[in-house]
């Protein structure tokens, strides 16, 4: 495991562009933590590595957004509002997982359905530092 402190908004984006460099198809990224703990940023700082960082756009109400990169699709999803691993199940949300770079916010939730091997990236605020976050990533 690793941990990693931020101190702004920005030093997350850039830890998104630096993982966004190592991903490739069939990477899967589940993000946790409380609510602005940062999980949407790093997705956004990953997304501008592809230049993509003008089209992110929360996915809370549709589940899924797709963006495409010169080689691979990157699934962002928020599960948040899901009812449960059926749900996701009933979406084809399974199907995404090979098809290209899979990010879950909240993706505890549907945590029996992920794939054998994922990073999970765990988001924790400071409680002396309203900036300040703890992210600690992991290897499943």
């Amino acid at each position: 495991m690793q941990e990693i402190i931020v101190n702004s908004e920005k030093q997350t984006l850039l830890l998104g562009k630096k993982i966004a460099k190592h991903l490739q198809i069939g990477n899967v990224l589940v993000l946790t933590g409380e609510l602005g703990s940062g999980k949407t940023k790093l997705t956004e700082g990953i997304l501008s590595f592809f230049g993509l960082q003008n089209e992110i756009s929360s996915p809370t109400f549709t589940i899924v957004n797709e963006y495409q990169t010169q080689n691979f699709p990157i699934y962002h999803f928020d599960v948040y509002r899901l009812n449960g691993i059926d749900e996701f199940l009933a979406i084809g949300g399974e199907e995404y997982f090979e098809k290209g770079v899979c990010i879950i916010e909240w993706g505890e939730i549907i945590e029996d359905v992920l794939p054998k091997q994922y990073t999970k990236i765990s988001f924790s605020r400071s409680l002396e530092d309203e900036n300040k976050r703890i992210i600690k990533i992991n290897e499943i």
